[in-house]
């Protein structure tokens, strides 16, 4: 039996230095979208911010860091391939990370990408029939859905789907529409792995979904499920088990708007990974939001501490405006 440590972190605006431009590593369209926001974004700065980054994800299972990570806010592989570089200087032990990184057409350049322990997890070739980027179709571009077909160290196959919808700027209601698209884009998606590759595979889905457990975008389009037997029991379309639906009234969140906790950082599982009995299953009692002590605001509002930049005060004792979300996994032998 082995267990598998999963994390999942936005970072904040990881973007590159101010001249990545003339370096190759920017595109016009997204040095035009971001504007003088970069503008004093230096390669010190970036590299702090990754450093600060590194420290907590090398924390992570006991010194061991994840054994996989998924990520977004990330402007491309080049900041993703230097975090890696950090992290496997910070940990206290070997690993053999390896990425996959979504170049996407999202209007600013922020990305989603996966880091994995290529020891423990195995993208299958051709590539193209292991790796997908779902568009989310809006009026302005946004993140695409990251598909990644995994063969565990068993051979055991695990879908991951990784996430960043469409924010709440211009209000939450107003932006609704778009994580409903995104949702039902997920829906469509994760019917077809089924479809594909077969009833029993197991779907894991993370990301910043910018809307809460219980909003319409993950329950009415997403098709995601409070209870794990309403999941299972499903005789129709395949539901998510959504493991971030708290207890009423806890005060908690990965994000915070106004001192007010938001959890819009969730991991989600079909139903073949409910099951404790079956070959691969979640255990649904270690989803946490990971709130290490330095990077945790103290007071009345525990709050992450971010490290700011694009046009934000740069505080480089910060990290991240969300807390990472973490949860395992095991598989039987």
């Amino acid at each position: 039996m082995r267990d598998y440590f999963i994390a999942w972190w936005n970072l904040e605006n990881l973007f590159d230095e101010e001249d990545a431009e003339a370096l190759g590593r920017r595109s016009d369209k997204v040095s035009r979208a971001i504007g003088g926001s970069i503008t004093g974004w230096t390669p010190q700065l970036r590299d702090r911010k990754i450093n600060q980054l590194a420290s907590v994800i090398a924390g992570m299972n006991a010194g061991a860091g994840p054994d996989l990570l998924g990520v977004c806010e990330v402007e491309n592989r080049f900041v993703v391939d230097r975090l890696v570089d950090q992290m496997n200087a910070t940990l206290h032990g070997p690993r053999n990370y390896a990425v996959v990184h979504a170049d996407t057409d999202d209007d600013r350049g922020i990305d989603v990408a996966f880091i994995y322990d290529a020891d423990l997890f195995q993208v299958p070739n051709p590539r193209e029939e292991s790796v997908f980027f779902h568009v989310v179709m809006r009026r302005n571009a946004t993140r695409e859905i990251v598909q990644v077909t995994f063969t565990t160290a068993a051979g055991r196959t695990l879908v991951v789907f990784g996430n960043h919808w469409p924010s709440r700027s211009g209000g939450q209601y107003e932006s609704a529409g778009y994580r409903a698209i995104a949702g039902e884009t997920l829906a469509y998606f994760h019917e077809r792995v089924i479809e594909v590759l077969g009833a029993d595979t197991a779907v894991m889905v993370m990301g910043d979904f910018n809307d809460e457990p219980f909003n319409a975008s993950l329950v009415l389009h997403g098709l995601s499920a409070r209870q794990a037997a309403k999941v299972t029991n499903a005789r129709t379309k395949p539901l998510l088990w959504n493991l971030m639906w708290p207890p009423g009234g806890t005060p908690d969140g990965s994000f915070y708007f106004d001192n007010e906790p938001n959890i819009l950082d969730q991991f989600l599982v079909n139903k073949n990974m409910v099951d404790l009995l079956g070959p691969l299953h979640v255990r649904p009692e270690t989803a946490l939001i990971h709130k290490s002590a330095p990077m945790t605001h103290t007071g009345d509002y525990p709050k992450p501490i971010p490290f700011g930049g694009m046009g934000k005060t740069v505080n480089q004792n910060g990290y991240s405006d969300h807390f990472p979300i973490t949860v395992t996994i095991t598989e039987a032998d």
